[in-house]
């Protein structure tokens, strides 16, 4: 499965001159955000991830990635409802991947 990447809106707040990235691959989902000085880089394997949650509003969506090691969930807003269900589509897709792959 190739990468996508996933940005938010630049309308949404917190989003203006630097808005937040999701990438999807088949091994891992990171969200990246930066700031004038640095960037935050978070990046979580796919064997990890315990769910996926959703909010949606009128336009922009608020994803809410949760970890099975029990940190704090990983939050990002101001996506478009469409890439915020194509997200949570492909972790589902990539976590039963893994699923089916018999242990070496």
């Amino acid at each position: 499965m190739p990468t996508e990447i996933f940005q938010a809106s630049r309308w949404t707040r917190g989003n203006f001159l630097f808005p937040t990235i999701i990438e999807v691959s088949d091994k891992a989902v990171s969200r990246r955000k930066r700031s004038w000085f640095k960037q935050d880089q978070m990046s979580m394997s796919m064997s990890k991830v315990a769910s996926v949650h959703i909010k949606t509003g009128m336009v922009w969506s608020e994803i809410l990635i949760e970890s099975s090691g029990g940190s704090d969930p990983k939050a990002s807003h101001g996506h478009s409802k469409g890439d915020a269900l194509r997200i949570k589509e492909l972790i589902e897709n990539a976590q039963s991947e893994l699923a089916r792959k018999p242990e070496s």
